[in-house]
């Protein structure tokens, strides 16, 4: 592995038989789901993939008395889970248990996703998986805030108003009439248009265009920015942004070629077949192919 043979002759706050022991855990959950680690393996981030096939990255931070203290997580999650851990847990039972919480959250995503989908959320290129409040535009100089309840995300959710006083007294009224109307088992926007009796402007096509295609200048699931340095030794790379994206369109992740490349060179399950490289996708693991340099 090409990490444990960077480790070597590094200094480490962890004994050698301990990171022999962790690159036994990372082998358990598959180095291919592994993005990155710092050189004394205090911290590890991997990408985990939900069962709707969206990928979620996680890092794992040990502590000076790992295994016998838990690791903390860090997650762009609504909640982290409270770990079960034991002398005797390893890294796997965590990403099992982040799997496990992952399904627990698919309720309130879905939620988020019905209300991306069919109304004019304001801001929405700024949501991430953590954030369970949309604010919503109801007409030109009136919009809600609402908070939704990751526990309970069809129920009613707190609210807050924007807007004329005269608009909002109002809108105020008919959510405090029509609050006990609100139905768990029906779509969240037709909830809320019967709340507030109102007809709810859908989301801009644009919007919607966006969110279905995504922006090509969009960051490199590898190294995290756009563009490539504007180097000499990167040749035609240089300055470039990513050009190449994962076919699965569950995925639709984009890489710079160089990086995805250097990538796949270190992972073992790498195939080479003329001057291509065949592995699979850092985040979804379905099948890639780029062309090695001349």
């Amino acid at each position: 592995m090409e990490l444990e043979r960077t480790m070597q002759g590094k200094d480490s706050l962890l004994s050698p038989v301990l990171c022999r022991s962790i690159f036994s855990q990372i082998e358990e959950i598959g180095w291919e789901h592994l993005i990155k680690a710092t050189e004394d393996l205090s911290s590890l981030t991997f990408r985990i993939l939900d069962e709707k096939g969206k990928c979620h990255v996680a890092e794992i931070i040990l502590s000076h008395n790992y295994p016998h203290a838990p690791p903390s997580i860090n997650a762009d999650l609504p909640s982290i889970p409270k770990l079960k851990w034991s002398n005797t847990s390893r890294l796997i039972d965590v990403i099992n248990q982040l799997r496990e919480h992952l399904k627990k959250l698919q309720e309130v995503w879905s939620t988020l996703e019905c209300i991306d989908n069919n109304l004019s959320v304001i801001g929405r290129k700024e949501q991430g998986f953590a954030t369970t409040h949309r604010h919503i535009s109801l007409c030109e100089d009136c919009s809600i805030l609402l908070h939704i309840n990751p526990c309970r995300p069809n129920s009613l959710p707190e609210c807050r108003f924007f807007g004329s006083d005269e608009k909002v007294d109002q809108l105020l009224k008919n959510w405090k009439k029509n609050s006990r109307n609100w139905k768990i088992d029906k779509a969240f926007h037709e909830n809320l248009a019967t709340i507030l009796e109102t007809e709810l402007p859908e989301p801009p096509i644009s919007a919607t265009t966006a969110t279905e295609n995504r922006d090509e200048a969009i960051d490199c699931g590898i190294c995290y920015v756009t563009y490539l340095p504007v180097d000499e030794e990167l040749g035609s790379d240089s300055g470039c942004a990513p050009d190449y994206k994962c076919e699965n369109t569950s995925c639709m992740r984009a890489f710079h070629t160089v990086c995805l490349r250097d990538w796949l060179r270190t992972i073992t399950t790498t195939r080479q077949s003329f001057d291509v490289l065949f592995g699979n996708c850092p985040y979804c693991s379905e099948p890639v192919a780029v062309k090695i340099c001349d």
